[in-house]
């Protein structure tokens, strides 16, 4: 289903991904899946947070950029061939992955991806009956 990801801007320099996990942790925002992809000036941090919005303005408060987006998130066992399955699915609609990332559950996988049409994935993916996880379902992992 859809879940609200926080996508944070940080400059490449010591001790801005520390400043906001402080600042999450500060206000006890759990934090269910985090992912950081960078460059040699600035990297985005990704994260699935148990309140999303609370986290955006407490992070924007302290001058960060930040934003939320929509991802989808599909509970599979956790071996390679249903992770390809879930993509070759989009990909044989010519849906364009901007990213994923996942993480594993005991002997399950969350995947969490961002597709370039988020209705057309959903509608997919349900079709093809996938385990398709509420915001609800992934903040309790």
């Amino acid at each position: 289903m859809i879940v609200h990801q926080l996508s944070v801007f940080l400059e490449n320099k010591s001790g801005r991904l520390t400043e906001v996990l402080e600042a999450l942790g500060s206000e006890r925002i759990k934090i269910t899946a985090l992912s950081v992809a960078d460059t040699s000036e600035f990297g985005i941090l990704r994260m699935i947070v148990s309140d999303p919005a609370k986290a955006k303005e407490l992070l924007k408060e302290r001058s960060f950029t930040v934003n939320l987006t929509e991802v989808i998130s599909i509970m599979a066992p956790n071996e390679a061939k249903y992770y390809a399955k879930v993509l070759r699915i989009l990909s044989d609609l010519d849906l364009s992955i901007e990213y994923t990332y996942a993480f594993s559950v005991g002997e399950k996988s969350v995947i969490i991806l961002r597709c370039s049409n988020t209705e057309e994935a959903l509608k997919a993916l349900k079709d093809h009956e996938l385990d398709l996880l509420k915001a609800s379902d992934l903040y309790k992992l």
